[in-house]
């Protein structure tokens, strides 16, 4: 298959300096409200990169649940293996790809857990059989058939068919402190868009536009 004819033009909606906002966490705000109002497949679906211990890039797809001047939070297994990752080095990077808007944001920071009681709230939240399936991974495992997972799944059902579903002691959130914020916007000629937020010491922002 030759692949040299998988070309698209982008529009000329362009991003100027004085669409931004002066903090990149309102900018990003007003992104993911219109890539929701447009009915972009999974908005908060966002690409994780966390580094292994011999220094090897690994990427994955996870939801981010919530985001405000404080971070960028997700949850997962606390035994994964992108857990095992932030353990060792927490810095991290994340990729929204809104391409039906030409849109990329990236975010450049370090995840630190967040408190049991953050976690506790978001759980309870969660749909009964998502939390039974918290219980049921042993994230990142090697296991030997699906059988597996569904007999331990029936199990768990059995063992919390009266009342609540604890919080797993392995299971929580993670909260990325952002030190980078790239808004990208996709231009015709392949001249993009793309403004840089770089956090300063406490709280302020510099932007710089950076060429396509």
């Amino acid at each position: 298959m030759d692949l040299s004819d998988f070309r698209k033009e982008y529009s000329a909606r362009g991003l100027h300096r004085e669409d931004l906002c002066d903090d990149p966490i309102e900018l990003f705000g007003k992104w993911f409200q219109q890539a929701t109002d447009l009915k972009v497949h999974e908005p908060n679906a966002m690409t994780l990169a966390t580094i292994s211990p011999d220094g090897q890039p690994s990427q994955r797809t996870v939801l981010l649940k919530a985001f405000d001047q404080k971070g960028f939070t997700f949850f997962t297994n606390y035994e994964s293996r992108k857990a095992g990752h932030i353990a060792i080095n927490p810095a991290v990077s994340i990729l929204f790809p809104w391409i039906t808007l030409e849109r990329q944001v990236i975010i450049n920071g370090t995840a630190e857990k967040i408190s049991t009681a953050e976690s506790l709230k978001y759980f309870l939240t969660r749909p009964r059989e998502s939390q039974l399936g918290a219980w049921v991974s042993d994230q990142s495992q090697v296991i030997s058939s699906r059988k597996i997972l569904l007999l331990k799944l029936e199990e768990i059902k059995t063992k919390f068919h009266h009342g609540e579903i604890p919080l797993p002691s392995f299971w929580g959130g993670y909260r990325i402190l952002p030190q980078t914020i790239e808004f990208w916007q996709g231009g015709p000629a392949r001249i993009h868009d793309r403004f840089l937020y770089t956090r300063q010491s406490g709280q302020a922002w510099t932007i710089d536009r950076l060429s396509p």
